[in-house]
């Protein structure tokens, strides 16, 4: 028996200003609906260290999603008619406890997991993807990473705080969550405390690919060096938006001049195609500094460019 494909509610179904607030106006599901693919929003922002506000990120993605097509103009990805998506809401994460909420994640993850729907996520701060990670790798062990980011998230602590939006990557390394030769950060930049910033990834192992390489050029090549290295198992991509330039994406906690631009960040995620692309996910979203909602609109592209690099996707 072939399952029920979902379609994102048409323009010209319905205005785009009216329908249901799902991330592309898909129908919203329960963990056990049989997913291929589960959108989720976890509304946390508790680990940020500057601006707050990205609790707010899932709902207005969604909201900016509104004008997201089903089929991918330039890649000729058409991932609703083979894969079943929806959006299966937001985690009740505990507004006011960061290591109960951690736990939350872990386990509302865990079950998605269980259920064989790979995960795209909005966030939320950068804290999200430990718990994230740990459920992944339960189910299929140490992970490739592709990363997108102005920093490393590798602190080993913030204020004496060994979990917050600075840290996953280094308590993901300690845990064995990542198979650190299939590691790939791109974009990182700004100033920093000292070399060991950046330094601490690449002696785990990590690739990185500092922002001033990436200037002025396509990074199509880039990512087929990136796909040669972490291709060979399952790969997450974790993409903060303030990897790109504030230029495009002012709405963020913590902005760094001289980024990405929005082309490059497209061909990072089109360059994951063919890889076994496990999960994904799109942070660091802050509607508060968002006033044109661009950074939003920018965020919900990108989940969708995501959605059409995963396995099982058909191209026509």
């Amino acid at each position: 028996m072939s399952k029920e494909l979902f379609q994102p509610l048409s323009g010209n179904a319905m205005p785009r200003a009216g329908g249901p607030a799902t991330f592309m106006r898909l129908p919203a599901c329960d963990l056990d609906a049989g997913l291929d693919v589960a959108f989720v929003g976890v509304p946390f922002d508790i680990g940020t260290s500057n601006r707050p506000g990205a609790r707010l990120g899932p709902r207005q993605i969604r909201d900016e999603s509104r004008m997201l097509r089903p089929y991918n103009m330039a890649t000729r990805a058409a991932p609703f008619d083979s894969l079943r998506v929806a959006d299966t809401g937001d985690v009740p994460i505990n507004t006011f406890n960061l290591l109960k909420s951690i736990d939350i994640i872990e386990r509302h993850y865990a079950q998605l997991i269980a259920t064989g729907a790979k995960p795209l996520t909005m966030g939320g701060d950068h804290t999200i993807v430990l718990p994230i990670l740990r459920a992944l790798a339960r189910r299929h062990g140490p992970l490739g990473l592709v990363h997108v980011d102005a920093h490393a998230d590798i602190n080993d602590e913030m204020f004496g705080e060994r979990i917050a939006h600075g840290t996953p990557f280094r308590r993901a390394v300690e845990e064995g969550l990542l198979d650190c030769r299939r590691v790939v950060q791109i974009g990182l930049r700004g100033t920093g405390y000292a070399a060991d910033d950046f330094d601490w990834s690449r002696r785990q192992g990590f690739r990185v690919v500092q922002a001033e390489e990436c200037w002025y050029r396509s990074l199509a090549p880039l990512m087929r060096e990136v796909a040669a290295q972490v291709g060979g198992g399952p790969v997450y991509i974790s993409f903060d938006i303030d990897g790109l330039d504030p230029a495009f994406a002012p709405g963020t906690g913590t902005v760094e001049v001289g980024g990405l631009t929005v082309p490059q960040g497209l061909e990072i995620v089109r360059g994951c195609r063919g890889l076994d692309v496990v999960g994904g996910d799109l942070v660091e979203v802050s509607p508060p500094y968002d006033t044109t909602g661009n950074t939003a609109l920018l965020g919900a592209n990108l989940l969708y460019e995501m959605l059409c690099v995963l396995p099982g996707v058909q191209y026509r």
